[in-house]
């Protein structure tokens, strides 16, 4: 239950979904968790739930897509903490499902932002920060979408494909400084995120989820939370520039895509 005690830690996207199952398993194991998200009110009243545990807990709005309310975000955690020992950059949006000649321009430009050019800007105001103090632990959130191919989700996936090299080049670069730099790679997992998908295309997109899926359903945000546990952790001390896939064998299945009618 201490696996992380003591510990300063950032979650960007952390009012629902595979946030928020992160910033509560992380507030469990002993960290002191600062919440960022744009829904003020889920995030105000999960911050609020936590400390009634007598857990450790702090919401910040931040909108990932503005550099300076990541900046807010994390000098908030290193001035209440006084240091910064974990981040986590989850926050993402799904934009897709269509053909990529069909995108527009401000999706494209929405997509990258919250999905690539945050994990940039949080790295870039956490590193200094954990160089400083002799080490840390940056976590990127990436996907099997970035290993293998869905049709319509070009966008989404160059982005997570651009993750997981950028936390290979980090991990290399910032090791001799003692930060390690790791990202996690979800399959489907049952977040908000998921269900807003399936609302915009249909129940069968569910179907298919779970067929693609070997172990015979979709993933619960719990289950990314203990592997983001364990990469913050002691335990994984070793552990940088890798990417985890926790996927429910997504990614080592042939790929297809049934009963999508």
């Amino acid at each position: 239950m201490d696996r992380l005690k003591d510990k300063i830690a950032v979650i960007t996207g952390a009012a629902d979904g595979i946030g928020h199952a992160i910033a509560e398993g992380m507030a469990r194991e002993g960290a002191h968790v600062f919440i960022g998200d744009i829904s003020d009110k889920k995030g105000e009243t999960f911050a609020a739930s936590l400390r009634d545990e007598g857990l450790r807990a702090d919401y910040v709005h931040c909108d990932v897509a503005e550099d300076k309310d990541i900046q807010t975000l994390i000098g908030t955690a290193i001035e209440k903490g006084g240091r910064l020992d974990i981040l986590v950059n989850n926050a993402a949006v799904a934009i897709g499902g269509f053909p990529v000649h069909e995108m527009t321009d401000e999706q494209w430009h929405k997509l990258i932002a919250i999905n690539l050019t945050s994990v940039f800007r949080g790295c870039k105001h956490a590193l200094p920060q954990m160089i400083e103090q002799g080490g840390g632990v940056i976590i990127n959130m990436a996907s099997a979408q970035g290993h293998i191919g869905l049709d319509g989700w070009t966008a989404y996936a160059g982005a997570k494909g651009a993750v997981m090299s950028m936390t290979r080049q980090m991990a290399v670069e910032f090791g001799p400084q003692n930060v390690r730099v790791n990202s996690i790679s979800p399959g489907t997992i049952n977040t908000p995120m998921n269900e807003k998908v399936i609302a915009d295309l249909g129940e069968h997109v569910m179907r298919a989820w779970i067929k693609m899926h070997p172990v015979g359903r979709i993933g619960k945000p719990s289950e990314i939370a203990e592997a983001a546990i364990y990469l913050a952790s002691d335990a994984a001390g070793f552990t940088t520039g890798i990417d985890l896939r926790v996927d429910g064998g997504l990614t080592a299945a042939p790929r297809f895509v049934p009963d999508l009618v």
